[in-house]
């Protein structure tokens, strides 16, 4: 019988948790609005409240601080439009956003959006060749009193670098501007606390670390200043409009609990299986490299389950597809541009060449991962390896 397929693209998605899958089978039963007064809608009421106060528990932040959405690109794009369109209404002279060059594309095309249609300039912040933004060069880039918001995510999702989250608020609060942070891989791998980190602004979603897909929340302080990007019921703080998702906002809740009790044996246990994978790609001697800041045993300043590994000689895309064909599911970088041709933005910006940026392989692991899948990765990798070099020496030849 074959083997069962290998499952390496948990950045992309995880497995939901079966007492998350209970807990939101059990919602869908329960009929009700949360906005309708009676009692049924008092009852699905009260389950998002619940659910509210949980993530804001586990999250060290204030209930009315957790605004539900649809996931990782809303919550984006809510607070980088709302909190620029705000800030700019507010005073004309603000017209600028400071952002990092290896943010996800649901805050690079929100500014670029931003940039084309409504006058927008934009400051991108470099990083060094781990992926890491220099807070000092935050600083510089907030000057001139001009800003709206500040972007950067809390842990990269293709290289895994983790940023100095703390840093980078301090340094955004001395010159008056509100800091926003995309914590959607970050949650469950590394201590998260929105009340310490200072941001204004995290965006977290639930199929990352074990919830529904098509839930997530952002957190905005209370007095941070953000105008909503649809209208309606007035849901939200009035940020997002629209009847409550209850079934998947209390398979969140239960999802980021379990997420933030876990992280340290979690971490723990990802980062074994990272090093392993690491030590066993190096060893094979097919001139692979680690991208991202990279120990054995790091789990601080990367996150524990990425390992973005750069195969020489390869495209990306070729050994994506062979790894496939062979049951192994990886990917070269984001799910949101799988299949675009180009080498990933994040890797050019931390000053990787194009052509070895065009042999990204991004492995991540989760809850379900084991030993074996590990192993069964390294054993069918030389394999693909070596065909999809002979499929980009035969490309070259007949260019």
């Amino acid at each position: 019988m074959p083997s069962q397929p290998v499952y390496l693209d948990h950045a992309a998605t995880t497995a939901v948790l079966p007492d998350v899958v209970a807990e939101v089978s059990a919602q869908l039963s329960t009929l009700g609005n949360a906005s309708s007064l009676h009692a049924q809608g008092r009852a699905v009421r009260r389950v998002v409240e619940e659910s509210r106060e949980r993530i804001a528990t586990a999250l060290d932040a204030r209930p009315s601080e957790v605004v539900f959405t649809s996931g990782g690109t809303e919550s984006d794009n809510i607070a980088v439009l709302g909190a620029h369109r705000a800030r700019r209404g507010a005073d004309p002279a603000r017209d600028r956003l400071v952002v990092s060059t290896v943010e996800h594309h649901a805050v690079l095309d929100a500014v670029e959006h931003l940039v084309k249609h409504e006058g927008a300039r934009v400051t991108w912040l470099e990083v060094d060749e781990t992926g890491r933004v220099d807070p000092a060069a935050l600083t510089d880039a907030l000057t001139g009193g001009d800003v709206t918001v500040a972007s950067v995510m809390w842990a990269n999702n293709e290289v895994g670098t983790v940023q100095p989250v703390a840093e980078l608020a301090s340094a955004a609060h001395a010159a008056g501007v509100p800091l926003h942070t995309d914590a959607v891989q970050a949650v469950g791998q590394v201590p998260v606390s929105f009340a310490s980190s200072g941001v204004d602004l995290l965006s977290i979603t639930g199929h990352k670390l074990g919830g529904p897909v098509g839930v997530g929340a952002l957190l905005a302080r209370r007095d941070a200043t953000v105008e909503p990007l649809s209208y309606g019921g007035g849901q939200e703080r009035q940020l997002r409009s629209g009847t409550l998702n209850a079934p998947g906002i209390a398979g969140l809740a239960l999802a980021v609990e379990r997420a933030v009790a876990e992280q340290e044996q979690h971490a723990r246990r990802l980062a074994a299986l990272r090093d392993r994978l690491v030590a066993g790609a190096l060893a094979l001697d097919l001139g692979i490299t680690v991208s991202g800041a990279y120990a054995p045993g790091e789990v601080t300043r990367r996150l524990p389950g990425n390992a973005h590994l750069v195969v020489p000689g390869c495209e990306g895309d070729s050994l994506l597809y062979l790894l496939d064909a062979a049951g192994v599911a990886a990917s070269t970088g984001s799910a949101c541009t799988a299949g675009v041709p180009q080498p990933s933005h994040v890797l050019l910006a931390m000053g990787l060449p194009e052509q070895a940026a065009r042999g990204a392989l991004r492995l991540t692991l989760g809850h379900p991962s084991t030993e074996a899948d590990v192993d069964r990765f390294l054993q069918v990798l030389p394999g693909a390896v070596e065909r999809a070099r002979k499929a980009s020496s035969a490309s070259r030849g007949a260019s």
